[in-house]
């Protein structure tokens, strides 16, 4: 699942990707110059598991991010630069909240919503030229020939097309299931899950979790699939010169408990609809990326091919219990390791053993 991180010029993302994921040189990727990194999602369940089992390797779930070079709004135009952003699975736009005299912001004043809306915009922009295009396509083809499929599509692509003359991105478009596997394929930008990155400054950090609500519940509450983080790229950078304990008592000294970059992964696994299910085992502790709501057999699946092919039953505890219960031995005298079938609906946190044939 990659996730793009997007952005005017001047707002901090190219800092915040280097600092999220610690890639340094520079990745071709498609027709643009962009980097690519992975970010492991935070799990302190992992840790505590290992204390139980003291495994060989310890593996995270992760997030890739691509970062993109900075957008102006003649950029946004390019097709090179759309194509590339509609492989992707959600957009991270970050949004800059902080005031600075040493970075001026390209339009002369900080204005995040004005930043948001532009970019926005432009996004439902390019999105319209495909709708046209393939209106255009459609209205040739129901011509020549009578089928229902087509006119199914056309009718889809006309409600799009109103959504967005009206200036509002496809994510907020009302669809049923089969009409959002319709629509999938064309890739539409505005359809993305968004999440909107706060990057506010040093001094406003300790009203960080403040104006992150401000924002959350004022002007972007209530817009389908989206979420919202705030983070302070200076301190997050700052971050990563110090030690674990440092970093600890630096953040205390803000009124901070974890560093942004961290609940800003989280947000973006949460946001595409995805949890962690855990294996555990002397070998490895591992968590294991699975969409949300996923049955047994396909979260075997996860693990190997075979093991959605030969599946017989799930070896299922939550993980707290396994290690109140110092390993599989004590939740198996309390009773607290099920057996479940295919059909089995895998929680976030859930250790498996899978067995199969």
């Amino acid at each position: 699942m990659q996730t793009a991180i997007i952005g005017l010029p001047m707002v901090g993302k190219t800092s915040l990707f280097t600092i999220l994921t610690g890639v340094h040189e520079q990745t071709r990727v498609g027709s643009m110059e962009t980097r690519v990194g992975v970010a492991k999602v935070p799990d302190p369940r992992l840790e505590a598991l290992a204390a139980v089992f003291q495994p060989e390797k310890i593996t995270h779930a992760t997030v890739e991010y691509l970062d993109f070079p900075s957008i102006s709004k003649e950029a946004l135009r390019d097709p090179a630069c759309m194509a590339s952003l509609r492989v992707v699975d959600a957009l991270a736009h970050v949004l800059r909240v902080f005031e600075s005299d040493v970075v001026p912001h390209e339009k002369g004043s900080v204005d995040p919503l004005r930043d948001l809306h532009d970019v926005e915009t432009e996004l439902i922009l390019s999105d319209l030229v495909v709708v046209e295009k393939r209106l255009e396509r459609l209205d040739k083809d129901r011509k020549k020939i009578k089928n229902p499929e087509l006119d199914r599509e056309f009718e889809l692509l006309e409600r799009s097309k109103a959504v967005l003359e009206a200036n509002r991105p496809l994510r907020e478009m009302e669809l049923s299931a089969e009409e959002e596997k319709r629509i999938r394929g064309f890739q539409f930008l505005s359809q993305k899950p968004m999440l909107y990155v706060l990057n506010i400054g040093e001094r406003d950090t300790v009203r960080l979790h403040e104006i992150e609500a401000e924002y959350r519940d004022g002007p972007l509450k209530g817009i389908p699939r989206t979420a919202v983080t705030a983070i302070c790229g200076k301190i997050e950078a700052e971050l990563t010169e110090l030690s674990s304990e440092e970093a600890r008592e630096y953040l205390s000294s803000y009124g901070l408990k974890e560093p942004g970059l961290e609940r800003m992964i989280s947000a973006t696994y949460n946001l595409l609809g995805l949890m962690s299910m855990l294996t555990a085992g002397e070998t490895e502790v591992r968590a294991w990326t699975i969409p949300q709501n996923t049955p047994a057999v396909k979260a075997a699946g996860a693990i190997h091919t075979d093991f959605e092919k030969k599946f017989i039953r799930a070896e299922v505890v939550n993980w707290k219990d396994l290690v109140d219960g110092d390993g599989y031995p004590g939740v198996r005298e309390k009773g607290l390791l099920k057996l479940e079938g295919k059909e089995y609906i895998v929680q976030d946190g859930d250790v498996l053993v899978i067995r199969h044939g």
